[in-house]
């Protein structure tokens, strides 16, 4: 995979990873590691999202790769990005969870990111959220009518988390020093002081997968039309 070539989106259902981690069998994949991370969890969910993650991404590399799933190991960047430990391949990924849906993008070569919330942020959060953005973004979400302000910050905010984790940053980089914006003939862009040319290196896809979320993806060198989505259960049951 390169410039030109598809970026591979996996997507699991919270309520699908049982079945799924049973398939893999279980925990059997984790590093020592993993496994202490899933004990420190508290809360079923909470458990149930990092083992689904955990597997989604072995199971997606594996599907883009041919790698079997047991020689997968990972290593964290200097923020804490986890990367393939020495993938030859040149193959990246990066994973996102909320609560009901797991999400992993996949390419090879290329930087990506994906995020994944709620479809419309709630009222507290969008407020909060509203305070994070960049002038133009706030004066944008100012100016929708107040009932579809959730979704406009939900929409924004998946961006912005999509392209930090792209970047390697995460939240260590404030979100309101970039902003995006819909370019005349709909494609969504990034204007970043401290990016030159990013407005051309980047593509960025929102996805409404079912009806409770968005998701983004933010792909280096991307272009239209070269997502591919996989949905390992039905999504239209996640209402």
């Amino acid at each position: 995979m390169g410039a030109g070539e598809p970026t591979f989106l996996w997507l699991l259902p919270e309520r699908a990873v049982n079945g799924f981690a049973t398939a893999l069998g279980g925990t059997r994949l984790l590093t020592d590691d993993e496994r202490a991370g899933l004990e420190r969890r508290s809360g079923e969910g909470a458990r149930r999202r990092y083992l689904g993650a955990r597997l989604l991404s072995r199971y997606a590399l594996s599907a883009c790769t041919g790698r079997p799933l047991d020689r997968w190991r990972f290593t964290r960047g200097p923020h804490g990005r986890p990367e393939p430990q020495s993938s030859a391949d040149g193959v990246r990924f990066n994973l996102s969870h909320c609560d009901g849906l797991i999400a992993c993008v996949v390419t090879r070569g290329r930087a990506c990111g994906v995020d994944v919330g709620p479809t419309a942020a709630p009222d507290g959060l969008a407020a909060h959220l509203a305070r994070r953005l960049g002038p133009a973004e706030r004066a944008r979400l100012e100016g929708t009518a107040p009932g579809a302000r959730p979704a406009l910050a939900g929409e924004l905010w998946v961006l912005k988390e999509a392209y930090l984790k792209a970047l390697g940053t995460g939240l260590t980089r404030g979100p309101g020093s970039f902003a995006f914006v819909r370019r005349p003939d709909g494609r969504i862009a990034v204007e970043d002081p401290l990016g030159a040319g990013d407005d051309a290196r980047w593509w960025f896809d929102v996805v409404h997968p079912g009806p409770r979320h968005v998701l983004a993806v933010a792909t280096e060198h991307g272009r239209p039309g070269l997502l591919r989505r996989t949905d390992l259960s039905d999504l239209s049951l996640t209402a």
